[in-house]
């Protein structure tokens, strides 16, 4: 096989159709709009409206809230962390945010890391974050480590 001899199986692609190329094309003219009216002129967005009828996107009830500074963590199971030590990416014996950040096992720290128990944990570790759920800490001192978790770092937002 050769660069040249690439291509798509037929019907994969599909030519678009080029509006307003007058009338051999079928699509000349008036380009598929029809005549007059509102939807035929350009600048017109007219989604939601039925008509005068109050819409159904504001018909429906609203509910909940969006905190707009809430904590964003950056999320790692325990079976990811057991996964990097036994490659030699990660020291058991001190894991901190920014050793997970530097072996790639998460990408970024964001308001803190929190470990969770998915998977199991064979290592004594000894691992201090930002945030763990109870059943990670549990796995953690069971497998004979330690689990500590850290107050997160007072951000602009917190200290306004």
């Amino acid at each position: 096989m050769k660069l040249n001899e690439l291509h798509d199986n037929p019907g994969a692609t599909k030519k678009r159709k080029r509006i307003g190329r007058g009338p051999g094309s079928g699509m000349g003219k008036t380009g598929g709009r029809g005549i007059k009216g509102q939807k035929s002129r350009s600048g017109v967005a007219i989604k939601g409206y039925e008509g005068g009828q109050m819409p159904l996107y504001q018909r429906l009830p609203k509910r909940g809230f969006n905190k707009p500074n809430r904590k964003e963590f950056a999320v790692i199971n325990l079976m990811i962390i057991q996964k990097y030590i036994d490659a030699g990416k990660l020291d058991a014996g001190s894991i901190t945010e920014d050793s997970l950040v530097a072996s790639g096992a998460v990408r970024r720290k964001l308001d803190g890391v929190r470990i969770l128990a998915k998977g199991e944990i064979t290592s004594k570790i000894t691992a201090e974050v930002t945030g763990a759920s109870a059943g990670a800490i549990a796995a953690v001192e069971k497998a004979g480590g330690k689990l500590t978790v850290t107050a997160p770092a007072k951000s602009k937002a917190d200290a306004e």
